[in-house]
């Protein structure tokens, strides 16, 4: 998914792979190709046998997973710590060992202390296999470390000498 040609879209696509770097169950799970722009995040899995449940399908909280985390990165691509609040997930086929899964992220609306999230998660042949739905609560915290702002020192004044 492109970001976009104007420098919000390109600043949040950058946002959003910084913050898929830092989530270390992305990475265990094997989440990856976080691509997004402002409101939006996409990102895929290939399913393993460790991703499996006991009836030898995708197990629901991996999809669950993918598709919490392209919402989680959607949702926080404008800068600010967007914290889920609600969410639900429905499952319409079964994913087997090798299907690669596709989540997609859109912000349906978003105001300033909430938005809402629709997230696909689509398997390699086109199928739609679940439809997930979130909100968030929206604060004014930034959430990645800010760059501190040096300013130059400005000149003492002069010491006075007491007598």
């Amino acid at each position: 998914m492109e970001a976009g040609g104007d420098d919000a879209g390109r600043a949040a696509a950058a946002r959003v792979a910084r913050l898929a770097a830092r989530d270390p169950l992305m990475r265990l799970l094997g989440i990856e190709g976080a691509a997004g722009g402002p409101g939006r995040a996409v990102v895929s899995l290939t399913v393993g046998d460790h991703h499996l449940n006991f009836n030898g399908t995708c197990h629901g909280g991996v999809t669950f997973a993918l598709a919490d985390a392209a919402f989680g990165l959607a949702s926080n691509s404008h800068g600010v710590i967007a914290a889920a609040i609600d969410a639900h997930i429905t499952y319409q086929v079964a994913v087997k060992p090798g299907d690669t899964l596709t989540a997609t992220a859109v912000e349906a609306s978003r105001t300033r202390k909430l938005g809402v999230y629709r997230i696909d998660v689509t398997r390699g042949d086109g199928a739609l296999v679940s439809t997930f739905t979130g909100t968030v609560y929206v604060t004014d915290r930034p959430n990645e470390p800010q760059a501190e702002v040096r300013r130059p020192a400005s000149p003492s004044p002069p010491r006075r000498r007491r007598s």
